[in-house]
């Protein structure tokens, strides 16, 4: 299962008090932000969370995985996302408990319960900010 952006816009409907026209707007304006910002060749830096970025690859060559034949890749940007240690903790330290001695996942198993540091922290940095600002 994935979540949608149709998903996100229900939990901050529901969660957070928004009208769904509000919550669908608000959405939207982030997920425009961040992509606004990085097609400006500008990093997306979300605490807590991680770090969106384009990078510039250069030409190189490859294979083609049907024939094995060598061929020349061409130079492109790419979107990378590297995730904060915060958020790869909240993710391993709920589900680690579910994989066997060789890897193996249980999905039957729930995972741990607790609130999401990467959340939090990005909640008290934006406090942390607004102390800060004389308004």
């Amino acid at each position: 299962m994935s979540l949608t952006k149709a998903d996100i816009v229900e939990r901050v409907y529901k969660e957070a008090g928004f009208s769904k026209k509000e919550a669908s707007d608000l959405v939207e304006l982030v997920f425009n932000t961040i992509k606004d910002t990085l097609s400006k060749g500008e990093k997306v830096k979300i605490s807590g969370f991680g770090n969106f970025s384009i990078r510039d690859k250069s030409t190189r060559v490859g294979r083609n995985p049907q024939t094995g034949d060598a061929m020349e890749i061409t130079a492109r940007r790419v979107l990378s996302f590297k995730p904060s240690q915060v958020l790869k903790e909240d993710i391993t330290g709920r589900y680690a408990h579910r994989l066997d001695e060789d890897g193996n996942e249980d999905k039957s198993i729930s995972p741990k319960d607790g609130a999401s540091r990467a959340l939090t922290s990005f909640v008290a940095g934006q406090e942390e900010e607004d102390e800060g600002n004389e308004f």
